[in-house]
């Protein structure tokens, strides 16, 4: 068996969707079993990063992938790259079995489209069932906990897009 602490971090972006209200766009994971509980169903888009890939132009097509709609201007980003470790029991399982986790640069985004422009279904292999507008300090408490503390920082780290919400 692979030692877990040997496998690479998948290079990964994430968006945290603002709407014009300082709203932040959270959806539910289609593969969640738990997804009605208040914690864990729900996350930020996020995908990896194709080889030479600018992470400015990956967060725009992982948004088109994910949510059906790239209608979003970058209005930040965090100045570091995050990493978390996947829990035991996913390393080999998830993220096809070849990475320990995920090195992720996270971007602020303001939504320019409309509700009616975000389909879910967009992909042949949704990867999220619902989706809705949270409140940023909400963020935390709906991840999973090995993705908390990522959520923790980004709530401290785009708190000046959010309704609302000062920054620290």
């Amino acid at each position: 068996m692979t030692d877990h602490a040997d496998l690479p971090y998948r290079p990964n972006v994430g968006a945290v969707l603002f709407d014009r209200a300082g709203q932040v766009f959270v959806a539910r994971r289609a593969n969640f079993p738990n997804a009605e509980g208040p914690a864990g169903g729900w996350q930020l888009p996020q995908g990896g990063i194709d080889p030479d890939e600018d992470p400015c132009v990956a967060v725009l097509r992982e948004l088109a992938e994910e949510i059906g709609t790239d209608r979003a201007e970058i209005i930040g980003e965090h100045p570091d790259w995050l990493t978390y470790d996947l829990p035991p029991h996913l390393v080999g399982v998830a993220l096809g079995g070849r990475y320990r986790g995920q090195r992720q640069r996270w971007f602020a985004l303001r939504f320019t489209g409309t509700d009616s422009d975000i389909h879910l279904d967009a992909d042949p292999h949704p990867e999220f069932d619902s989706w809705r507008w949270a409140a940023l300090r909400e963020l935390p408490a709906l991840a999973v906990p090995f993705k908390r503390p990522i959520y923790e920082i980004l709530t401290a780290s785009f708190a000046r897009f959010a309704s609302g919400e000062t920054a620290e």
